[in-house]
């Protein structure tokens, strides 16, 4: 028997050419090819070279499709974008954490901290950051790392990542064109991983920034950094995603736009632009077993980047909201359980007490589903909106409760020290960082079953240190995560904002006698200035 290609190929041998038919079919094919000509002459397809140059249609903008060619490829956006990425070598006396250290959800330079709490709710031990367990040392500077960054303004302004620069002794910026600067540092945003440095250098050729918020899935966009040292690479892909938060730390504002852009390490800083060479993002982390792209990265999208840019600029550091409510997603189990129909929107676990969401009225199980007259599709969105709006300002949020939808204000106070504290929205909303004399210390409200849980008494009041940094003032005078600070200057507090208020009173003193309560009972700490 034979086989249907054998018999496919057999029926092929044996027909009799008719060539009356073949002529027809011929004539048909000539003035197809004909008419195609001329539509393709009049609406532009071929352009230059003598119609050489095929055209890929990448977008429904024409202006855009003029760019891109099957000869050309990208070249024309890679040579106008390429001269405005450098690259930065990261000089210090102290051993830092290898750039090319891996954890599967890690940044292009370095892996991110842990979670703040383990599965049970209960603080982890103090965390310290390894730089900072190196000693500092005298010794001469050497090299710790390289990353990418991206020239914003011909004034010399580079954005980059800000675990590029962190702890850096000395920054130093290769232009595409070989010249070398030293860069100082304007400021860094920890919590977003925006770092804004600056160069000694005018009439410098600079990217101009595009509206990440139009970005689709699906678009073009190309990835252009310093991946592993190896120098400038340019490399091709699509948005994957829009809205993803990859790390896991909860004290992170993430919003990323995920490519399947070839990035690595050493493409931190750098670029990712869409097709008019406009900048969209900032990549900063991949998704990897091996270390290396398997084509899961993560960018920064530049309205998140340009507002830290700006707040940097003018103020030193950036301010954010806080509502003070701790949001989870809207799952479909919390959503049968309370009667709710859908998953969008953010799920409040619990309410800080004496905050803005506990004075305008939020209630635990309610479900913000619109701020500032924005429809909330997740916990994230929502999350990030609150901390990109300024403190102070009153906003409106509606939520969800019993079957009714209702619209409650707020006035926004301020999270001071952000990089320390666990954010709104991040399932940590009771947090709060000390300053002044307790800088270093991170506090949140103590509850009852806190209290069980460490054994105190039922009448204990104050607030509970999580995290002390160890080469601190407070460390040193005795403070430990898992203690009650009871009292401020003989002052008795019950909650977060008594605790932040008698902090403010102390002003400029040098000392602060307070009373630290354990299992073991109370003692007095006094926390002094350095001298």
């Amino acid at each position: 028997m034979e086989t249907g290609y054998d018999q496919v190929i057999n029926v092929g041998r044996h027909q009799r050419f008719n060539w009356k038919l073949m002529g027809v079919i011929g004539a048909a094919i000539v003035l197809i090819g004909a008419v195609f000509s001329v539509a393709a002459t009049s609406r532009g397809w071929f352009r230059g070279d003598g119609g050489n140059k095929v055209p890929i249609y990448v977008s429904a903008d024409p202006q855009i499709n003029q760019q891109v060619t099957l000869n050309g490829g990208f070249s024309s956006i890679a040579k106008a974008v390429t001269p405005a990425v450098v690259v930065i070598n990261v000089e210090g006396r102290r051993q830092q954490q290898t750039p090319f250290s891996f954890d599967p959800f890690g940044d292009l330079f370095g892996a991110p901290d842990q979670p703040d709490r383990d599965d049970e709710g209960t603080p982890r031990r103090p965390r310290v950051n390894p730089r900072q367990q190196q000693p500092q040392g005298k010794g001469p500077l050497q090299a710790i790392g390289t990353g990418s960054g991206v020239i914003v303004s011909p004034e010399g302004y580079i954005l980059t990542n800000n675990h590029v620069v962190e702890g850096a002794d000395r920054v130093k910026v290769e232009l595409a064109d070989g010249r070398e600067f030293t860069a100082k540092v304007i400021g860094t945003d920890p919590p977003s991983d925006i770092a804004l440095i600056k160069v000694d250098a005018s009439s410098l050729p600079a990217l101009s920034f595009g509206d990440s918020d139009k970005v689709e899935v699906g678009d073009i966009v190309l990835a252009v950094g310093n991946p592993l040292g190896v120098g400038q690479s340019v490399t091709m892909g699509i948005i994957s995603a829009k809205g993803r938060r990859a790390s896991g730390n909860q004290r992170s504002f993430e919003d990323f736009l995920q490519t399947d852009a070839a990035i690595n390490r050493g493409n931190s800083g750098g670029a990712l632009v869409n097709l008019r060479g406009e900048l969209i993002g900032i990549p900063s982390q991949i998704l990897s077993q091996s270390g290396g792209s398997i084509g899961i990265g993560f960018a920064i999208p530049t309205k998140m980047a340009r507002d830290v840019m700006d707040q940097l600029l003018r103020n030193g550091k950036v301010r954010r909201g806080l509502l003070g409510v701790e949001i989870t997603p809207v799952t479909p189990d919390y959503a049968d359980a309370f009667g709710y129909k859908g998953t969008k929107g953010a799920f409040v676990q619990r309410v800080s007490p004496g905050l803005a969401a506990d004075q305008a009225g939020v209630k635990r199980g309610d479900i913000i589903t619109e701020f500032q007259g924005q429809h909330i599709e997740t916990s994230t969105q929502f999350r990030n909106l609150v901390s990109q709006t300024a403190p102070g300002t009153t906003v409106k949020f509606k939520v969800w409760r019993e079957g009714t939808e209702r619209e409650l204000s707020a006035k926004l106070v301020e999270n001071e020290d952000i990089a320390k504290t666990k954010e709104p929205g991040a399932g940590n909303g009771e947090s709060s960082a000390a300053g002044g004399l307790l800088s270093g210390v991170r506090v949140e409200a103590l509850t009852s079953e806190i209290a069980r849980q460490l054994r105190l008494p039922e009448t204990a009041r104050g607030v509970l240190i999580t995290e002390v940094d160890q080469s601190s003032n407070a460390w040193a005078a005795g403070l430990r995560p898992r203690q009650v600070i009871e009292e401020v200057a003989r002052q008795p507090i019950s909650n977060l904002s008594e605790f932040n208020a008698s902090l403010q009173k102390l002003g400029t003193k040098k000392s602060v006698l307070l009373s630290i309560l354990t299992s073991d009972g109370p003692r007095y700490v006094v926390v002094k200035d350095e001298e």
